[in-house]
């Protein structure tokens, strides 16, 4: 997938679906499905390509007004690992800067989309807020680019067991550690992604060598504890070059127990993420792993010795076991 921060370099004429994304929802599939189709479509009848493409801001006009960093739930090697996934052949994020926050409306659709991405149709939330002081509604852009012969699907808020689905509410399901609710609105589970590297080696010492994990500084994080998780291993070493980028998958899935917080039995010193896993041996160190959120077994604790937390970890252990084990697929690597 073409991922680009310059209009100049993006892959015109395009098929566009807008938004931010956070999260890359159900509701968010909605949206950028309609623009996947367009463009087989148009590619099947006349020969031409329409590239479907994803337009979003960087930062999150919240930060940028706000002045304060935002944790995403799907930083940018997951967004587009995600939308490749979906069939999205480019990514194009627009510097949210204040030259483009003073833009009007009228100016947003034809300098951005109509000129620079040359958009043959967009597909938009009906929530969607565009121009300055966020005064375009999608209406406003249906009649404008409607100016310029061009499409506008205003797709309406997509509900789950009642309940609209937006990136606040997975957020507010993943901070009460409620990660069933939030694979319920994702439509996957929520997912922590990145590179192993060495750790103080402790876990080993108790017999539960742990995987630790470097994960993007604005990864929103769920609520602090114990989780039984799977987890995706890569095949081959991350390129020093691109590192934070997940790619090359290999179909090598293991399970295991999670730990997300400060370690404070053993005084540990700020925030880790750790990973058990079960019948596993191999150097993991260097490589990228996937781990999805199964299930939250307990909130961290301070244990009053190596034992106590030694026999806790043996229990979470065989209860993670005991949930995931009904249809657990992974393999040991020798």
């Amino acid at each position: 997938m073409w991922i680009t921060e310059s209009t100049t370099n993006a892959l015109t004429p395009t098929a566009v679906a807008l938004g931010n994304f956070d999260g890359l929802h159900r509701g968010h599939q909605q949206v950028i499905q309609p623009v996947v189709s367009f463009g087989r479509e148009q590619g099947e009848e006349n020969n031409f390509t329409h590239h479907s493409t994803v337009v979003t801001f960087n930062p999150h006009p919240q930060e940028f007004f706000s002045g304060q960093s935002r944790k995403l739930l799907t930083p940018l090697p997951e967004k587009a690992e995600q939308l490749d996934r979906w069939g999205i052949e480019q990514l194009v994020l627009l510097p949210f800067n204040r030259e483009l926050a003073a833009l009007s409306p009228e100016d947003f659709v034809e300098q951005i989309l109509v000129q620079q991405l040359q958009a043959k149709t967009i597909s938009i939330g009906q929530d969607f807020r565009f121009g300055k002081q966020r005064s375009g509604t999608a209406k406003d852009l249906q009649a404008i680019a409607a100016r310029f012969g061009i499409p506008v699907a205003i797709l309406p808020n997509y509900n789950c067991e009642g309940e609209r689905i937006s990136s606040s509410a997975i957020r507010q399901a993943l901070t009460e550690g409620n990660v069933k609710r939030a694979e319920l609105l994702l439509a996957r589970p929520y997912t922590l992604q990145g590179k192993v590297v060495k750790g103080q080696q402790l876990g080993r010492t108790i017999g539960f060598p742990t995987a630790n994990i470097e994960l993007p500084e604005n990864k929103f994080l769920p609520r602090l504890g114990v989780y039984a998780v799977r987890v995706l291993i890569e095949g081959d070493r991350l390129d020093s070059s691109n590192e934070n980028i997940i790619a090359n998958w290999e179909l090598r899935i293991a399970t295991g127990v999670m730990n997300l917080g400060y370690r404070p039995t053993v005084n540990g010193i700020g925030l880790t993420v750790e990973v058990h896993l079960f019948d596993w041996s191999g150097d993991l160190y260097g490589k990228a792993i996937a781990v999805q959120l199964e299930e939250f077994i307990r909130p961290e604790k301070k244990f009053a010795s190596l034992d106590e937390l030694k026999a806790q970890i043996a229990a979470d252990s065989a209860k993670a076991r005991n949930l995931l084990s009904p249809d657990t697929t992974h393999e040991k690597v020798d």
